[in-house]
């Protein structure tokens, strides 16, 4: 067929991540244009040769404005003759809300879900902030994963050699943890939060391995790096002379970068699923190679 088996279909901000994804049968990432006219509303172009399966590449933080782009893309995709559609978003937004909190309150994270699975045959993203859904596939009405990037952190940290522990936040993230420790081939450690009163929360930490003097502490998502800040505060306080963070995804701002520097993290990197200057572990193959059958672009095993 004129367009090979598969198309990859890239938006311009997603070129730092789509770098390490491999092309589809073109030999090239094909780029999703975007015009912005001066009223904000957008205009989207594929450049397809009508392939019967394709890719759209595209991290889905800041979603307001993203996400209709991204819809848009598939609508013209599907207009080029398009069967199979997948959406890679290395970060899937709007996932948090996944319950009215307050009365009124819109649940986002299933009018995120219907709208992707209603415009996608496939959905596939690493790390999904999900708390009280299993499956990705519960919310996204469609052949939708979250692929964990335990594997990934856990070969950067065997790789750089010089950590004697893993530390995880919270309680929550203990078998995630546990998974990142074990690839590692090091000992996890997982703090607890402890309630004192009706609002104050302290971190309580188990005892550190015998020798213990460097430290990684892992996290699935840093925005405010509260949590980070207050973790490395206990381990240097416990004699821990170094310690460096890695997180998924990188959605601090520069204060938020800032703070966590001045408590003590002596380094932070993170996934390349946002594109910031701490990205350290790239994410592209990992996730090809994690698409269904058919989809796979080639080079992939």
């Amino acid at each position: 067929m004129p367009g090979g088996d598969i198309e990859v279909h890239a938006f311009a901000d997603a070129y730092p991540f789509a770098a390490g994804f491999p092309p589809g049968a073109s030999g090239a990432h094909r780029a999703v244009e975007v015009h912005t006219f001066p009223d904000g509303e957008s205009r989207v172009r594929v450049q397809s040769d009508g392939a019967r399966h394709a890719i759209v590449v595209r991290s889905l933080d800041q979603a307001n404005r993203k996400l209709l782009e991204v819809l848009f893309a598939a609508d013209a995709l599907r207009r080029r003759g398009v069967q199979s559609l997948a959406l890679v978003a290395p970060y899937l937004g709007y996932m948090r809300q996944d319950r009215a909190f307050r009365a009124g309150e819109a649940v986002s994270q299933q009018v995120v879900g219907r709208l992707l699975g209603d415009a996608f045959d496939v959905v596939l993203t690493l790390e999904a902030h999900l708390h009280r859904i299993r499956r990705l596939s519960e919310v996204v009405p469609c052949q939708a994963s979250s692929v964990s990037a335990a594997p990934l952190i856990g070969r950067w940290c065997r790789e750089q050699a010089h950590f004697d522990v893993v530390v995880g936040p919270d309680v929550e993230s203990a078998p995630w943890i546990g998974a990142v420790a074990e690839t590692a081939a090091l000992p996890p450690l997982v703090y607890e939060k402890v309630r004192e009163g009706d609002r104050a929360v302290r971190l309580e930490g188990p005892p550190l391995p015998a020798g213990a003097r460097s430290a990684l502490v892992v996290d699935d998502i840093a925005s405010t790096g509260e949590t980070l800040v207050a973790v490395a505060r206990d381990l240097k306080a416990r004699g821990i002379l170094r310690v460096e963070a890695a997180v998924v995804h990188a959605l601090f701002d520069p204060a938020g970068e800032a703070r966590l520097l001045e408590a003590g993290i002596d380094r932070i990197v993170s996934s390349d699923t946002l594109s910031h200057p701490s990205n350290a572990i790239a994410t592209g193959a990992f996730l090809a190679s994690r698409l269904p059958e058919g989809f796979a672009p080639r080079g992939i095993a």
